[in-house]
């Protein structure tokens, strides 16, 4: 039986059409040290800086190091599994996190894996943890203020939409409970929140999410956690991966705030990967680079021109200060990078001022520019009164002999440090802060017991909700005093309701001084 050309052609086609190419090139390599969260790898002579490569088991890694015979690479994860002489792969993607509305509301790890037990992410899709930062021309300046709600704050160091400002203080000064009571009063203010824990304890977490969950905060925020157990390397990453996530939210015209707690730890864990790495030590043992690891996450942190959508990322990192040394290295750097800084006091704190904001040290390089009308006209001489009233303070302990002008800027500054405390978790509207901070300019808390404002703030907030809620509608609408006229007479108003509390003589001459 012949077999004819045509059929043999035929059959060679149909072969040729089921054929599927079945060969998979990878560029891999071989391990060749693994230890503390690190690897080396001989081979992968095309990584990238930044790639995430693949070790097998669901153990990645990320380029760090491209050295001529080697690359030296942060384990993400357990490194147990790994062994010398392993395979590592190459995956071609640099290393990218979720982003998108399905993060909002999360408990989230430093690569956005959720770790809140309410099942998986639906992100809207993938995003590079370096991004180069907007440029000066993509870049408007910031205007629009962010209310912290923390009267000490948006008085006298106020922080606007996109700008940087820094909370530096010693261990145990309140510098969280700031950032806290920061994302509860961003409710209804049109902000996503995100809060990057990074080496805090778990139970910390645990409880600051609670009390995100407790005043519906929680709705508009997203936690990412690198607890003190992981490996440095996520430690590292957690920041990054919080402005990624953020930074999908602000180029699409959105506003967010982003709370870095604390970048000390940071530092800390990236001079653990380096110095394990091999890298040269420079200043305390922190490698060359630690101030571009915090400057091009920091400059991240934008008001976006109207062009792009008008969007904002504000950035508040901690620093913690060991005895209050702001001139160490790392807050140092951090202070260079930020456009301000918010220093709690040691010594206020634990003597009862708290939030212990030290206004001589504090500044915001934005200033008025992010305070509504209303806010400056009332907190105008704030800082002078303070800064006048510590000066005599000192000196009034040693006399008592004071002139009548210096007896009344020691009652002034008296009652300006007693209206500047505030309860933790209770942040006020800008509209009410500015209420009793008029009070206090225009002197009307001038013979009050300095044992009664805190009752007297109280009573005053109140009775402006009562009877005079156009006052503050005013003030919160248009940004600007309402007539002066109506106020003064409602201050009256309530002057004479107030009833002072019952001392003896003794009591009362103690008080006012």
């Amino acid at each position: 039986m012949s077999i004819k050309a045509e059929e043999i052609s035929a059959l060679i086609k149909q072969q040729l059409q089921g054929y599927k190419n079945e060969l998979d090139v990878e560029e891999t390599g071989i391990v060749t040290y693994v230890g503390d969260g690190i690897a080396r790898a001989h081979g992968l002579e095309n990584a990238l800086a930044g790639e995430l490569l693949d070790f097998g088991h669901g153990v990645y890694g990320m380029v760090q190091n491209l050295e001529t015979n080697d690359v030296g690479i942060m384990v993400l994860g357990d490194d147990t599994g790994i062994r010398e002489g392993d395979t590592v792969k190459r995956t071609g993607r640099i290393m990218e996190v979720p982003v998108g509305d399905g993060m909002i509301g999360r408990v989230v790890n430093a690569i956005g894996e959720p770790i809140d037990g309410k099942g998986e992410i639906k992100a809207d899709g993938h995003a590079a943890v370096e991004h180069k930062a907007p440029g000066v021309m993509e870049r408007q300046s910031v205007f629009q203020p962010l209310q912290t709600g923390i009267k000490a704050i948006d008085s006298l160091i106020p922080i606007g939409r996109g700008q940087r400002e820094l909370i530096i203080g010693d261990r145990k000064t309140g510098k969280t409970s700031i950032a806290m009571d920061t994302i509860i009063n961003q409710k209804g203010q049109n902000m996503i929140c995100i809060y990057v824990a990074i080496g805090q304890k778990d139970s910390t977490v645990r409880t600051a999410v609670s009390t995100l969950e407790k005043y519906g905060a929680m709705d508009y925020t997203t936690v990412i956690n690198a607890g003190p157990s992981e490996p440095a390397s996520l430690l590292y990453l957690a920041p990054y991966a919080g402005a990624t996530m953020g930074e999908y939210f602000m180029h699409k015209g959105k506003h967010v705030l982003i709370i870095y707690d604390d970048l000390s730890k940071q530092a800390d864990a990236y001079r653990e990967i380096s110095l394990i790495l091999r890298r040269p030590p420079g200043r305390e043992a922190y490698p060359g680079d630690i101030f571009y690891t915090h400057s091009r996450l920091l400059e991240r942190a934008a008001k976006l021109s109207d062009k792009l959508g008008g969007g904002s990322m504000t950035a508040m990192p901690i620093v913690q200060t060991q005895a209050g040394d702001v001139s160490a290295y790392i807050p140092t750097n951090v202070i260079s990078i930020t456009d301000g800084q918010i220093f709690l006091d040691a010594d206020s704190f634990y003597s009862g001022v708290r939030p212990a904001v030290d206004a001589g040290t504090s500044v915001s390089r934005v200033g008025g520019d992010a305070q509504i009308k209303a806010m400056k006209k009332v907190a105008g001489t704030l800082r002078l009164d303070l800064a006048s009233y510590h000066e005599l303070e000192s000196f009034a302990q040693f006399g008592s002999d004071l002139d009548a002008a210096t007896q009344a800027k020691l009652n002034r500054g008296a009652r300006t440090v007693e209206v500047l405390k505030q309860p933790l978790h209770s942040p006020l509207p800008v509209e009410k802060q500015v209420i009793i901070l008029y009070t206090l300019d225009h002197g009307y808390l001038d013979k009050v017991a300095i044992d009664d404002i805190a009752r007297y703030q109280q009573e005053l907030f109140d009775f402006f909700d009562a009877s005079h809620k156009d006052l503050l509608d005013t003030i919160s609408k248009t940004g600007d005093l309402p007539d002066t006229d109506k106020l003064n007479a409602a201050m009256d108003e309530f002057g004479k309701s107030f009833q002072p509390s019952k001392k003896d003589d003794s009591q009362q001459s103690t008080a006012t001084k």
